[in-house]
């Protein structure tokens, strides 16, 4: 099962702290201060920084536009609406459970229910938590370095995050229900405001509207994790970007941070479309989600391109008598 490919079991599906960690710290930079919000960015740089600025503000609707070129997020909120994506959500390997996830923690007996399935399941369970997140851990390694839709800098980046927090997920008290019932009470409340329970609801809100929804729920994620021992913007602060080389409309970018106390060193690639700067690996996944460029539809002959038309008969030669 380990060399396997495909996506893992859903019982197997990487914990959300792992995987929110690491879909945040996909690029990282402390943002340039006088930069404005949407000029365009000039430096492969300045496309990591304005980033890593919209996930310090929890602004996932302004992380999307700034992600891609404005014709494929057009593609993108279309597909977002036809149910066809979540991106950049889709970024999440547990993305396909976030309707479930919200919808379970929206019940109104959510907090009655969860606690209790908490307190028979991991209450007081500390060696096996600790086991639990040392195996995700090794499971998650093998999936990644053998997921071919990873590129080998996104590879070595995701290896590198999942280490450091399996590591943490083993010394964090996880099993203290002390600290469960307040963490899952913020989650629970965070969750009901997003009314975002069901594909259909993220379909409905579309791509700007649903992340700006979605986004304070995420707010309130990283607070929890924070409580627990995970400081995600704390990791975001750490991170320091450099260029390594830049050939004409490609560069690659060296991406340092610390996380759970780990040093993470990471080479992302970015590239320049219309004289703008983006994430090579971000745009590959969002134009896999957006789906095929659409075509323009036939254009229909004109008058003057029909057989027997009017001017095609005035500039016939007349027929012989």
């Amino acid at each position: 099962m380990l060399g396997s490919t495909s996506a893992p079991p859903r019982g197997l599906r990487f914990p959300w702290p792992l995987v929110l960690a690491a879909a945040l710290l996909a690029g990282c930079r402390q943002p340039a201060p006088d930069a404005p919000a949407d000029t365009p960015p000039a430096l492969p740089v300045d496309a990591v920084a304005r980033l890593v600025d919209d996930l310090r503000r929890d602004d996932l609707a302004a992380y999307a536009r700034h992600a891609v070129p404005p014709a494929l997020h057009a593609r993108l909120e279309t597909a977002w609406g036809e149910g066809r994506t979540r991106w950049p959500l889709t970024e999440l390997p547990l993305d396909d459970q976030l309707p479930a996830m919200i919808a379970g923690l929206s019940r109104p007996d959510a907090e009655k229910s969860l606690m209790a399935i908490y307190n028979r399941q991991f209450a007081g369970a500390r060696g096996e938590l600790r086991a639990t997140a040392s195996a995700l851990g090794l499971f998650a390694v093998q999936y990644i370095q053998n997921e071919p839709d990873y590129s080998e800098d996104e590879r070595d980046h995701h290896v590198q995050v999942v280490q450091a927090l399996s590591e943490w997920g083993q010394q964090a008290p996880l099993s203290d229900a002390r600290k469960a019932a307040p963490a899952l009470k913020q989650l629970i409340a965070a969750a009901r405001l997003t009314g975002l329970d069901s594909a259909e609801a993220f379909a409905e809100a579309g791509m700007v509207r649903g992340l700006t929804r979605f986004s304070p729920f995420a707010k309130r994620f990283k607070q929890v994790l924070a409580g627990y021992g995970l400081d995600i913007d704390a990791a975001l602060d750490s991170a320091h970007a450099s260029l390594v080389e830049q050939t004409g409309d490609t560069a690659r970018v060296r991406l340092e941070y610390t996380l759970a106390g780990h040093r993470i060193d990471a080479i992302v690639r970015v590239e320049r479309r219309d004289g703008a700067w983006y994430l090579t690996d971000l745009l590959r996944h969002a134009e896999a989600e957006a789906g095929p460029v659409p075509t323009p539809a036939s254009v229909p002959p004109t008058d003057a391109a029909l057989p027997g038309s009017a001017e095609e008969a005035v500039s016939a030669p007349a027929p012989d008598a």
